[in-house]
């Protein structure tokens, strides 16, 4: 998602295309700061410059839940093969915390803070986001984690149901992608002159 996003420019690799590190701990208050801890960590232990990411479901609602404990809201976090699973319970409970809640209230947004870093220290942190209504069921079958239930309004489709190019165009990490870009393309130029 990240390559597609940020072009030819830029050659991206992943962590485990580098060496084998110690997770960084999401221990932070907002997802910036668990943003900025990971990319700055793992900046350090690569020696490479870093883009991480930390995203999530915020619902008014729900004065904001889950938040930065998206990904845990039904529990410990499990191995990336039972993600399907864990979206499902994740998806269940916030079904379960709304359905009471009338239709005008179901407001929500995804939420994504990037930050790029050096091993020096941050270099660029920037923010995003898509606004959207809580479903009152799932629906589509693209996606991950909340796609299903997060319904968007001036589209009559929830995130699930939009093909990958029409998620890109409007989702909270494409809006944040779209802002370190030009940041993250000043830097190369800079670092290259």
């Amino acid at each position: 998602e990240f390559s597609d996003m940020l072009g030819s420019d830029v050659e991206c690799v992943v962590l485990g295309d580098v060496a084998e590190m110690a997770e960084v701990v999401e221990d932070g208050s907002t997802f910036a700061e668990n943003a900025v801890k990971k990319a700055v960590g793992y900046a350090q232990a690569s020696g490479l410059w870093t883009v991480a990411d930390d995203s999530g479901l915020v619902i008014d609602a729900l004065d904001g839940a889950p938040g930065i404990m998206s990904a845990r809201f039904s529990g410990e976090r499990l191995p990336d093969e039972e993600r399907t699973l864990i979206d499902h319970r994740n998806i269940a409970k916030v079904l379960q915390l709304m359905k009471d809640v009338p239709a005008e209230k179901r407001t929500a947004r995804f939420v994504c803070s990037l930050c790029l870093a050096s091993p020096e220290g941050v270099l660029a942190q920037v923010d995003g986001t898509m606004e959207g209504m809580i479903a009152a069921e799932k629906k589509g079958k693209g996606g991950f984690g909340y796609d299903p239930i997060m319904y968007i309004p001036q589209l009559a489709k929830t995130v699930a149901e939009l093909s990958a190019d029409e998620k890109n165009k409007i989702s909270h990490r494409g809006s944040a992608i779209e802002k370190l870009k030009p940041l993250l393309d000043k830097l190369v130029s800079e670092e290259n002159s």
